[in-house]
């Protein structure tokens, strides 16, 4: 038997994974509510996680959201999962942080000058983070399908592709849509997508 591991993007919960059951109906889908927030402590927890239930299963397929997928792609757990599915995630972070930066006028300097700055909108730039991000390149060898929002306000078509082209992950593009898949139409076209992927 196989299991499925449900990982929550910000602000979202494990019970998310409820909407997966009837998708995955011969695997038993579990979600993680991670208790960190970085990439290498969260990381560390989904490890754990993918860990555990390939002692009680045959195989883990990951569908993982948003920030969730990268915390994913930190893990180090791709030699244990089967296949992944990722939706709308963050797959070049510091790129992510930069952007970040530029929208609210902070320097590298400055930056590292002060440690940590919290942004406008309550986000939370760290030197330490992006040092870390940078010292950490992204290594993914899992077969992967990516769900894609045309009108994607956080992460940038390019770094999609850009990812999809150095991991040969597959991307399914919904024009239209935005980060957050969450409207009946987006959800029914999320479910098409991972019934046909």
């Amino acid at each position: 038997m196989k299991a499925v591991l449900y990982v929550h993007g910000k602000g979202g919960s494990a019970a998310e994974r409820d909407h997966y059951m009837p998708l995955f109906p011969e695997c038993d889908v579990t979600g993680l509510d991670y208790k960190t927030f970085t990439p290498w402590e969260t990381g560390e927890e989904i490890a754990a996680a993918v860990r555990a239930l390939r002692t009680r299963y045959d195989a883990v397929i990951l569908i993982a959201n948003s920030i969730g997928a990268y915390f994913a792609l930190c893990s180090g757990a791709g030699d244990m999962i089967e296949k992944a599915y990722f939706i709308s995630p963050v797959t070049d972070m510091e790129r992510m942080i930069l952007g970040m930066m530029a929208r609210e006028g902070i320097t590298e300097e400055e930056l590292a000058r002060r440690g940590v700055i919290v942004t406008g909108t309550g986000d939370e730039l760290s030197a330490g983070y992006l040092s870390w991000v940078r010292s950490h390149p992204v290594k993914w060898t899992v077969p992967t399908a990516i769900l894609y929002g045309g009108k994607d306000e956080l992460v940038p078509r390019e770094a999609i592709t850009a990812f999809a082209g150095r991991h040969g992950a597959t991307v399914t593009v919904m024009e239209g849509a935005e980060h957050w898949f969450h409207t009946p139409e987006q959800m029914r076209f999320l479910d098409d997508w991972i019934r046909n992927v």
